[in-house]
């Protein structure tokens, strides 16, 4: 029979956790994000954002313009 060792490891802080985004549309990184008035949001790369800015604007409550990614809030 194996002995298993006990290896230590660390997690990341909350601060260091990363999520990328991704278009809703095709994809690709998002650098838009659009949050709706009921809470929800969208996401859309460079391309989509800026074909659908007229109607977005419209419904968003913010734009958020991003590098793609999401850093988990607390």
């Amino acid at each position: 029979m194996t002995q298993m060792t006990q290896t230590l490891t660390t997690t990341p802080a909350a601060d260091e956790l990363v999520v990328p985004f991704h278009c809703d549309r095709c994809g690709a990184l998002a650098k838009v994000r659009v949050v709706l008035a009921n809470g929800s949001d969208l996401v859309f790369c460079g391309h989509h954002a800026r074909e659908y800015e007229g109607k977005l604007r419209d419904i968003a409550v913010d734009i958020i313009e991003t590098d793609g990614e999401q850093r988990p809030t607390s």
